[in-house]
């Protein structure tokens, strides 16, 4: 009786023994879970259209790490070229800064750089907290004020750093004219890349660069030569420019015609998210594949409603942003938006922003009928 129990045992612990054997083998056989690709995410548009705040709706997320502007760098080391020259230098830069590589500054920048060398690094949450600096957190809302006041000391080696720990990286860029530039980075099986394409009504572009004709004078002469940005038309060369661009984005992003545009392609008005800046701040994330937590609503919200009416350039507070952005009409004469209505028709007509024709049509001028 004894031994008939010890074999029942040891048939047991056999049977044990296989078991955990076999699915060993099946765990250490089956495949490791990916780790989820990162999301690249070019928000793309020209100076003086909103883009810097719509880059702070990604920079303030904390799965983003966010640059604005890269390509500046370019174009101020090879600022004797043409735009179209150096668009596939700065095709280059932003593809390798989607990937982490921040080696790609070595051309652009000193040996000795420090991370505070890099192009409006304080606009970049994720250069203002760790691994980049240990003065916030990750889940901060981070001025671009106080980060330049406390973070600005470390190393440029922690760009990289930082980046690589990052599920999205996002870049701001106004240093591209026209789509297919950047076919290859749509193809590239190393990038997940997704366009925000950002327009601005040309007449409130038109006004605003007027407030910042010198801080714009060096990218209007690559732009446009130095010769046409000369004399009265200079402002219109410069507008009909970057209308006939917005023109050939617009038509190559929307039409879609090869197929790996299909779904990474989102045209975005600043008017419309001024005008509700939590739905459009929510639709941008949902394209984007980000979470819109209740801290970044209440950001945005707060962000848009201020009292400010928008003061230096690039710096980016609390304002009436609604207000900021029908200024124009106020103070635009008729005779400017005339012209500027003239070289920009096309780009009005096709984004749907509506022409004005009279000094009294454009006091009466509803934001909602544009």
């Amino acid at each position: 009786m004894m031994k008939s129990r010890w074999v029942q045992v040891l048939l047991i612990l056999a049977v044990l023994s296989f078991m955990i054997h076999f699915d060993f083998l099946t765990c250490s056989n089956a495949p490791m879970e990916e780790k989820p690709s990162p999301v690249h995410i070019l928000i793309l548009s020209s100076w003086r259209s909103g883009s810097s705040f719509t880059g702070q709706i990604f920079s303030q997320h904390p799965s983003v790490f966010y640059l604005m502007e890269p390509a500046w760098h370019v174009w101020v080391a090879m600022y004797q070229n043409s735009a179209k020259v150096l668009q596939m230098a700065v095709r280059d830069l932003v593809r390798s800064v989607f990937l982490c590589d921040m080696s790609v500054f070595d051309a652009y920048m000193s040996s000795q750089k420090k991370k505070s060398d890099l192009f409006q690094w304080e606009t970049s949450r994720a250069l203002c907290s760790p691994p980049a600096c240990d003065s916030f957190s990750r889940n901060d809302i981070i001025t671009a004020r106080n980060c330049r006041t406390v973070c600005g000391k470390y190393p440029f080696s922690k760009v990289e750093e930082a980046c690589k720990t990052y599920s999205h990286v996002a870049i701001k860029e106004v240093r591209f004219f026209d789509l297919k530039v950047l076919y290859s980075l749509f193809t590239d099986p190393s990038l997940n890349l997704k366009v925000i394409h950002l327009v601005r009504d040309p007449r409130a572009v038109f006004r605003s660069r007027e407030n910042t004709v010198i801080d714009l004078k060096r990218d209007s002469d690559i732009v446009l030569g130095s010769q046409k940005t000369k004399g009265e038309m200079g402002p219109y060369n410069a507008m009909q420019e970057i209308c006939k661009s917005h023109v050939e984005i617009y038509k190559a992003g929307r039409q879609a015609i090869p197929s790996f545009l299909k779904d990474r392609y989102l045209l975005v008005r600043y008017e419309d998210i001024v005008r509700d800046p939590l739905a459009k701040a929510a639709q941008m994330y949902r394209f984007a594949e980000l979470h819109f937590t209740p801290e970044l609503q209440k950001w945005v919200h707060n962000i848009t409603h201020g009292k400010g009416q928008g003061g230096q350039a690039f710096e980016i507070g609390s304002r009436d942003a609604l207000s900021v952005s029908e200024a124009w009409r106020k103070t635009l004469p008729f005779q400017k938006i005339e012209k500027v209505q003239n070289v920009c028709k096309d780009a009005m007509d096709l984004l749907g922003y509506r022409l004005v024709h009279s000094e009294e049509e454009q006091k009466n001028l509803l934001l909602d009928l544009l």
